[in-house]
């Protein structure tokens, strides 16, 4: 190969190149700060909800929009089945679910086959008035003795009481949380929490050293949320984060009442994701494509 034979010029610009090359690859060159890419979010980023050693992926999937009297709309429509199975081999690992929703038996045969290590099943025990039979209120152990049949598991990764609004509720329900800390060291539960549908009660949450995991309701808009104002919320949130409680988003889309609002679903996104006191959303799903939609949307989201 022919020599080549380069001027002084030449050989200055070169080194320049290479340093600034080296300032965007090594951690330091030259004494300028390094640059870096910038962060977004992972929709399958493997997240730990608090301190309950709970593992699932960043985006879950809700089961029960719009649920109740034992059916949602995923179940009225009934698509229950296909779509949280789609949901599965898109990538999305966990899955909530509630006595009230009705999908305990979809979600069973969803995931037949698959390997139970492979997902989270979180559920909710209702306590109280309507909602269920007066009949289908015994105590937590045989209520989730039949959520174990129905959900075709010997174990449930996760049960909560379901929207509690009480500041007295750890008082009140003392008796079932009781049996649910028994089945937790029994390993029947790998951890227990609750459900708010109230500031009162969510504020009770974080002083409860009970709680492993809570549902909050959190978008920037304070729609269907605790408080009207997000800005009430957030405070009560990051205590719940600092006493090591998993925390997991809901109502991002307000209840679905801005599901057609695309400016307003990435704004919710982008606020509750840069929160970094929330480990993990749900979105209720009612479409095929939703999922995909959502996933490419939290892609996008710059975090902090």
């Amino acid at each position: 190969m022919a020599k080549r034979n380069i001027t002084r010029r030449q050989f200055v610009t070169t080194s320049l190149i290479a340093g600034a090359g080296s300032v965007l690859l090594g951690k330091t060159a030259l004494g300028f700060p390094v640059k870096t890419a910038p962060s977004f979010a992972d929709p399958f980023q493997v997240v730990t909800l608090g301190k309950s050693g709970i593992k699932s992926t960043l985006l879950g999937m809700g089961t029960g929009f719009s649920g109740y009297n034992r059916s949602s709309n995923i179940t009225r429509a009934g698509v229950a089945e296909s779509i949280i199975r789609q949901a599965y081999e898109t990538g999305i690992r966990f899955f909530d679910c509630a006595d009230s929703y009705g999908t305990h038996p979809f979600t069973a045969a969803a995931l037949k086959g698959v390997p139970r290590e492979s997902y989270t099943l979180s559920t909710k025990m209702w306590v109280g008035p309507g909602g269920i039979p007066d009949t289908d209120r015994p105590d937590a152990d045989i209520v989730i003795d039949r959520f174990r049949k129905e959900l075709k598991t010997d174990y449930l990764d996760m049960v909560q009481i379901h929207c509690m609004t009480d500041s007295k509720w750890t008082d009140k329900q003392k008796k079932q949380m009781d049996i649910l800390e028994t089945l937790k060291a029994k390993k029947i539960i790998g951890a227990h929490g609750v459900s708010v549908h109230s500031l009162e009660a969510m504020e009770a949450a974080a002083d409860s050293p009970w709680v492993d995991v809570i549902h909050v309701r959190i978008n920037p808009f304070g729609e269907v949320m605790d408080k009207r104002d997000a800005a009430a919320v957030i405070p009560v949130i990051e205590k719940l984060h600092k006493a090591g409680k998993g925390v997991i988003g809901m109502k991002l889309i307000g209840n679905g009442n801005f599901k057609n609002d695309s400016e307003k679903i990435d704004a919710s996104l982008k606020y509750v994701l840069g929160l970094g006191t929330v480990n993990m959303i749900i979105v209720g799903f009612e479409l095929p494509e939703q999922i995909d939609n959502y996933i490419a949307r939290i892609r996008k989201v710059q975090l902090p």
